[in-house]
């Protein structure tokens, strides 16, 4: 049961914390501000453009971003736009941590800088999120995407399988680089 609304959960954390379809949204919403605040990613009157696609991510940055110009003074376009100061990415824990391992594994420590949650103009409001929070946030939501099947290397596949026994690894990762 959600301890707030003693409904039935729809997301459980590793901690045991159940969250039910209201308290998940709401969470959602408060720890994508809490990224965008925690890295410094907009500024009041920044004009922030985002590539429109149809997956699931893209459609969940969509819907964020737009939350975010109806809360501040921020403007939200679709790229391509030649007034724009920011750009936002998709990109999640899932992503960033397979990415971290790859580039340690390469030897190619220069490239951790590309990782970062701001780089230059280009931001990632969803830094901090794992794929099924992201795809559970666009179910709950409503939002209309299409499914797409992707194509994983032996890197990925191995952190999806260790995820699945030690969850919180892909966090623990991202954390640690973080940290550096």
């Amino acid at each position: 049961m959600c301890k707030l609304c003693e409904t039935n959960p729809v997301y459980e954390f590793t901690n045991k914390r159940k969250l039910c379809k209201r308290c998940f949204v709401k969470w959602f919403q408060k720890k994508v501000l809490y990224t965008i605040r925690k890295f410094g990613m907009i500024n009041n009157g920044d004009i922030v453009g985002y590539k429109k696609s149809k997956n699931f991510k893209s459609v969940v940055l969509e819907n964020v971003l737009k939350m975010l110009a109806e809360k501040g003074n921020v403007k939200v376009v679709k790229l391509p736009s030649r007034k724009i100061n920011k750009i936002a990415v998709l990109s999640t824990i899932d992503l960033e941590a397979e990415e971290i391992i790859k580039e340690i594994i390469k030897g190619d420590l220069k490239k951790l800088d590309e990782i970062k949650s701001v780089v230059n103009k280009i931001i990632k409001p969803l830094y901090l999120f794992l794929d099924k929070e992201i795809l559970l946030y666009a179910k709950l939501k409503g939002l209309k995407y299409k499914k797409e099947k992707l194509e994983k290397d032996k890197i990925s596949k191995f952190i999806d399988e260790t995820e699945k026994k030690h969850p919180e690894v892909k966090r623990a990762i991202v954390n640690s680089f973080l940290k550096l």
